[in-house]
Parts: C-alpha cells; structure tokens; sequence
C-alpha cells in the first residue's frame, strides 16, 4: 500500500490521531488531512478548563507540536473546506475546485453546536463555545468580567459556567430539566452537581425555558418561561451538538444521527470510514449502535479507524469514557447507561468524595468516581465483567472495587 493515497476530511483530534497512528504503522503512501479551520488540529477539553480561563498557554491546546505534520510526511492543508466525497469514483472535490483520488477516505468532520431558535438569537453578545476561535472571543469576555446567563446546564454550559464564576464573574445558568444531567444521570448526580454550582455563588434557574434573548443590538436579558428576566452582558449557549453529517449524507452513506459505520468503522462504502464525534459504531460489547461526543472516544477511534484502513483486523470495543473538572471538583465517567434500575453509592456524596454505580438487573453498567482517583480500571473492569454484584459489596469502602 506504500503508493496509496490516504485522504482524511476533517482536522480534529480524531483525524489527527489517525494520521499519527498510520505513520506510527509504517504506512509510507500519501496522508493528506483537511481541515475547513484555519488552525491545526487541537483538543477540546482546555476550551471550557485551562485554556478559556488563561491559565495555560494556546499551544498546550494543540494535539502536535508545529513541526510534527511535515516531519511525519503528513500534508496537512488548513482552512480548506472539501465540497463533496464520491466514494464510487474514490475522489474528494475541495471547495477551491480541486480534486483528490484517494485509495481509503477517513470522515472525522466531527459536530457542530445546536443552534438556538428564539426571538434575539442573533443578538451580538450570544455566543456557542465549539472552535478555538470561539475560545479567543470568551477568554477576552472573561477577562472584562461582568454578568453571564449560560443556556444548558450539559457539561459544555456547566464547565463554561464554572470557569467563569472562577474568573470572578456573575453566572446564572439556565436549563429546562429540573436538575443538571438528569437525563442521562439520574436525580442524584444532578442533584450533587446543581449543589456544588450553588456553592460557587452560580444562581441555577433550572425547570424553565429560555423563551427570547432581549435587546436592541446586543443581548441585555434573557427572559424565561418562569417570567423571569435575567440581566447580564452576554450569553453563551450549550444545548448540544450535531454531527456534520452532511458530506455523507450527500455521497449516500448511511445516515442516522451521524454516518453509520461498522465495529471496524467502516462506513456502507468500501474503503470509507469515520471515527470521532460524527461515527455512529456499532458497539461488539454493547451490540447496538452508539455514537459518544467525548474526547475519549476521538483519542483511541481515530488510530483504530487508521489501523481499519491499512487492513488490519479492528473491532472498536472500547468502554465509554469522559472526565469532567468544575472547581475543585474532578470526575471521571465509565460505561453506557440509557437505562438503569438503581444507583448505588460508595461514599457519601455531602463529602464530595465518592463513587457511584449505575446497575441494571444487579449488574453494573456505569460508574462514576467524583475526587476518588485510580480506580476507573476496576470500574472498566465490573462493567466488563457483567457479574451479579451485591449492593452492599459496591457500598462497603472495606471491601476493594479489584475484590469484586
């Protein structure tokens, strides 16, 4: 394969990985990676921590040091939009009319923010927080401090919420569920969370729609379903993502909230594929689809999609993971939980230290360690194992998580 020519649509941390790992595997063809932004690939995670609160320098955001692309023999082409794949005719079209044959095509065009749309969307002083570029503009909005209402309380709003009430600014967080993360974490979690923002001097106006953005030019309030109007100098909206599917979906990939692809990620064109926050996988553990938008997932997806290009046998079975730091508090998340009978808890949560486990027919399926460190291995682990486990073997702190 050392003629061929690898061609991967999208400079994120994924398809940054996957040049990485097919250079890492000897592959000596031609990578080219694309990127419609005008930076090189960098990493999510510092534009909601570190990075947006001025406290680490821009470059430590990047997933590779300036030089690493021309040294690895990597083509990297910045702010270069791709107009269209044609997986028949193996062929990417650019946005500028040029054209690239390819011999395996890698899609990482990663997600987009959900845009809202209310009456004053459109208001200067309305923000998404997604680019690093986006970044630059926030840093700048903290750094004058002043009042912000964050729309979501997801952990986009909820990490931007926090990094700003650590700058020092005024944050009321807004959010339709009666707690934060109630959906995917249950009334515990959420309840522990909206606590701890509370603590921090966050007003949390949960249970409300956010019904207009109020203003002239700029945005001055934002009015609820409650009747509220909340005053503040600007606004950031985090209600989700969505996945670019849109390059797929028109070459006639398959398509169902994000480009479906095999537990190889291989997409229903051969010699297509797609890792990262756009990927639906087919999960061999899980035996259903599953699509993550965490960095995790973009972290080890992307060299496994690069080793499924170069023929190598690959079967995507990684346990979901994410992490999250607001204040002093740190967590790190393990498994797949659409449904659970119970949660289980090791430690109290009032003490801000402890473990929870998401249980379904008396089998773990998910864990959480909140400020409980080296200990997401044996959480991995449980949930790997599908063991009955007793609760009060989960409670009991004298018992180690590796015993069980």
């Amino acid at each position: 394969m050392s003629k061929s020519t690898f061609v991967i649509v999208g400079a994120s941390l994924a398809g940054a990985k996957a040049a990485e790992e097919l250079r890492s595997q000897g592959f000596d063809g031609r990578v080219v990676l694309l990127g419609a932004e005008s930076e090189r690939p960098y990493e999510r995670p510092p534009l909601t921590k570190d990075y947006l609160r001025g406290e680490s320098e821009r470059e430590k955001a990047y997933v590779h040091a300036a030089g690493f692309y021309a040294e690895s023999d990597i083509e990297l082409e910045t702010a270069t939009a791709v107009a269209a794949i044609d997986p028949a005719g193996a062929r990417v079209t650019l946005a500028d009319g040029r054209a690239l044959d390819f011999d395996r095509l890698l899609l990482a065009t990663s997600a987009e923010p959900r845009r809202i749309s209310i009456d004053g969307a459109a208001l200067d002083g309305v923000y998404y927080l997604r680019t690093l570029a986006d970044c630059d503009v926030l840093r700048e909005r903290l750094d004058g401090g002043g009042r912000v209402v964050v729309v979501g309380a997801g952990w986009i709003g909820s990490e931007f919420g926090a990094s700003a009430r650590q700058r020092g600014l005024d944050v009321t967080i807004v959010d339709p569920l009666a707690l934060p993360n109630e959906r995917t974490f249950g009334p515990e979690i959420g309840a522990f969370y909206r606590d701890v923002h509370i603590k921090h001097g966050v007003e949390m106006v949960l249970g409300e729609d956010v019904e207009a953005f109020v203003g002239e030019t700029a945005v001055k309030a934002v009015r609820t379903s409650g009747g509220r109007e909340i005053a503040c100098d600007f606004v950031v909206v985090g209600i989700g993502i969505v996945p670019r599917v849109e390059l797929g979906q028109a070459a006639g990939l398959d398509v169902h909230d994000g480009i479906l692809v095999s537990p190889s990620l291989e997409t229903s064109a051969p010699n297509v594929f797609a890792a990262g926050d756009v990927a639906s996988a087919q999960h061999p553990f899980y035996g259903e689809r599953i699509r993550l938008e965490h960095w995790a997932n973009a972290l080890n997806q992307g060299p496994a999609a690069a080793r499924s290009m170069l023929g190598q046998a690959t079967s995507y079975d990684r346990i979901p993971y994410f992490y999250s730091d607001q204040y002093d508090v740190g967590m790190e998340y393990s498994g797949y939980a659409p449904k659970w009978d119970e949660v289980v808890f090791r430690g109290e949560r009032e003490s801000g230290e402890f473990i929870a486990f998401w249980l379904k027919d008396e089998r773990v399926i998910a864990g959480m360690n909140v400020n409980v460190w080296d200990v997401n291995e044996h959480i991995q682990a449980l949930i790997r194992s599908r063991k009955p486990i007793q609760t009060s073997a989960l409670k009991d702190l004298d018992t180690p998580l590796e015993a069980l």
